[in-house]
């Protein structure tokens, strides 16, 4: 069983300051939603408030079409973990999942079967009767999903629950969260700072930046197609260059910069505000001659290897560091230091964007 969740015109303030800004959130049942962003960007009060922890200063708070305002947090359909786990080192396994429903008065035989299926589900079979202690980094963070599970939420809220552990660990826990969340149909809500987490197991993201949601996507449109600088940069890298938008048709505008004038994607609303112009690593070529509208003669300054590509760092002749990625494929030429190329890329894969949406 999973619900919904939907945030109407929600605020939260703390004195005068504002945490949480205008949020307008619809969260469908048995989606995996991610609220991704840096520390303080108001991410964490959204799940506090779910949770029913802090109410908010303003707007409504529903689950499963059901107003949250007055229900505490045992009386909501969510449960939490957060980032510190909180097992109970005391007990044993089973007895750390089957916590919450001995508080609702389960009688033993039953509270052990129900251990043992969600220990099952989690894939740590056979490890009911040991201790908290015995388990590594990873498995204790799949006892506190099988004890969250265990109360049967509609909701669950997950605080940053992989932050402590190493990244080859992070990385197999995204694909055993991912893989729960599928078994159990139950609506993930997941905080991060970690736009690798965010973009690896959600169904949509929404990105905060000041207390404000700056864009909800899917994880390729949050990447492909960021609605501002704030998202473009804060999800993957960027070269970024400065200067004045030209004439703008069919989606495309002039954008004149100290080191050339280029051609790149405008959305409709963009046009007439001020923009930077956004061009990923990975969409920048390097090649001996110009062969396009949009390239800027560099000196090549660093090779750095990155594993899965190869990060080429240059300087235009104004001074500006441009990066290009080639992938580790054997297949393309790597250039040496101090090589004069040419860094281009296509108008479709470029974009001129505002600022972050910041508090009027």
């Amino acid at each position: 069983m999973s619900a919904g969740i939907d945030l109407d015109d929600v605020c939260c303030d703390f004195g005068s300051f504002r945490a949480v800004d205008h949020a307008n959130v619809a969260i469908k049942p048995g989606e995996f939603f991610s609220f991704l962003g840096p520390s303080g960007c108001g991410k964490t009060t959204i799940l506090r408030m779910i949770s029913g922890f802090t109410e908010p200063t303003q707007g409504a708070i529903r689950i499963g079409g059901k107003d949250m305002k007055g229900q505490r947090p045992n009386q909501r359909p969510t449960a939490l973990i957060f980032q510190n786990l909180a097992l109970f080192p005391l007990m044993s396994i089973w007895e750390n999942i089957s916590f919450g429903l001995e508080v609702r008065g389960v009688d033993k035989a039953t509270r052990r079967a129900k251990a043992e299926e969600l220990l099952r589900l989690v894939d740590l079979p056979g490890a009911a009767d040991k201790m908290v202690s015995q388990l590594s980094g990873g498995q204790k963070q799949r006892v506190a999903i099988a004890r969250a599970l265990a109360v049967e939420p509609a909701v669950m809220l997950l605080d940053e629950p992989l932050s402590a552990l190493d990244l080859k660990l992070r990385q197999h826990m995204r694909a055993e969260l991912r893989a729960i969340q599928k078994r159990t149909g139950v609506t993930f809500i997941y905080i991060t700072h970690d736009q690798g987490e965010a973009l690896a197991m959600s169904d949509r993201v929404g990105v905060m930046s000041q207390g404000r949601i700056q864009q909800i996507a899917d994880p390729r449109d949050i990447y492909n197609n960021p609605v501002n600088g704030f998202v473009a940069s804060f999800v993957g890298e960027n070269n970024i260059f400065e200067g004045s938008t030209g004439p703008a048709a069919e989606g495309q505008a002039a954008f004149t910069t100290p080191e050339g004038s280029f051609r790149a994607r405008i959305a409709p609303d963009a046009v007439g505000k001020p923009v930077k112009l956004y061009v990923r690593p990975e969409h920048t070529f390097l090649a001996t001659t110009a062969g396009t509208e949009n390239a800027v003669p560099v000196t090549v300054t660093e090779v750095a290897f990155e594993g899965s590509f190869i990060s080429v760092l240059t300087r235009s002749e104004t001074g500006k560091i441009v990066v290009a990625e080639i992938r580790n494929d054997g297949s393309a030429t790597v250039p040496d230091v101090g090589a004069r190329l040419y860094a281009s890329f296509d108008a479709a894969r470029a974009a001129l964007l505002p600022d972050a949406n910041v508090r009027g």
